[in-house]
């Protein structure tokens, strides 16, 4: 029987022990699911970085540790961590991303504010453009950004996607380094932040490349905090540069209540709302995972330690 360790605090423990165990005899595994067992016996571990599991060095026996987020910058640097690593890639984490990108693109592109905000009664009849008419910078290209690209291009969007280092899509335009992110952000009305966080991603938006951004242009940040310099995306936003901010990720979180963000005229605050890990769903993907790695195949999002996700 596979000794399957839950290293994700007691509260994911009651949401995830009944889903996984379907997901489990779903995949013809027979498991042992447990919150506690001497290190030496463990075969897999499904973990959340908040749990009280630091050392992973006496987990010898141990084939993977199965991350239930998506993002993985508050483990990957641990060194105790030899085991592969595999992050979580939910469909319905996927669906809910994608769902709040295009929702909050399509608010803007079609400027609700204007009539859900409008005191003065101010009767303006100027119809928006068309999708077809605007262009969607989405910065981290990988499985969600990829969702979120195909989702707006099939409301006629153009999209085009950045990555640090060069990728290929298909139907999909993009740019890669220094030079192609100054040409998505110059052409955007809508800048999407979704890459990992990692040393070279943070202040990906600070004041120089905010001002290669195309003036007015509205940026949507569902990824991470850390990825813009709140400083001067204030001050992008104080000159115009910035028409307006859709932040639903901070470096603080909860936002502390005395951050400019709030209650400013052009920032909408979502408490880190965009997208979650959900336990129907992630449970398929941590038991076909256990299944691969008892099978001898490939694991399925596995981490690359060098690029840090």
């Amino acid at each position: 029987m596979v000794k399957i360790l839950m290293a994700a605090g007691p509260g994911n423990w009651e949401r995830y022990r009944a889903p996984l165990e379907t997901a489990l005899t779903k995949a013809r595994i027979s498991g042992d699911l447990v919150q506690d067992a001497a290190p030496d016996t463990v075969d897999y571990i499904v973990y959340a970085p908040s749990a009280d599991l630091q050392d992973f060095a006496p987990f010898t026996r141990a084939k993977a540790v199965l991350s239930l987020w998506a993002g993985v910058e508050r483990i990957v640097g641990n060194k105790s961590l030899t085991q592969p690593l595999c992050r979580m890639v939910d469909p319905a984490l996927t669906e809910g991303m994608t769902e709040w990108v295009v929702g909050h693109t399509l608010r803007h592109h079609l400027g609700l504010d204007r009539y859900t905000q409008n005191p003065d009664r101010i009767w303006d009849p100027t119809c928006p453009p068309l999708a077809r008419d605007r262009r969607v910078a989405i910065l981290g290209i990988g499985a969600l950004g990829e969702a979120c690209a195909r989702a707006l291009m099939a409301l006629n969007f153009h999209v085009e996607g950045w990555s640090r280092s060069a990728k290929t899509l298909s139907g999909i335009t993009t740019h890669h380094g220094r030079a192609g992110l100054k040409t998505v952000l110059a052409g955007a009305d809508f800048v999407v932040t979704l890459l990992p966080r990692t040393p070279e991603t943070e202040n990906t938006l600070n004041s120089e490349t905010l001002a290669w951004t195309k003036p007015g242009a509205v940026i949507l940040n569902p990824g991470r905090g850390a990825l813009i310099d709140d400083t001067a995306l204030l001050a992008a936003l104080k000159t115009g540069q910035i028409g307006h901010a859709t932040l639903d990720v901070f470096r603080i979180e909860p936002l502390p209540a005395d951050h400019p963000f709030w209650g400013h005229a052009r920032v909408t605050v979502t408490p880190h709302i965009a997208a979650d890990t959900r336990p129907d769903t992630s449970a398929e993907v941590i038991a076909e995972n256990i299944r691969r790695g008892e099978a001898g195949q490939p694991f399925l999002h596995l981490v690359d330690r060098s690029r840090g996700y």
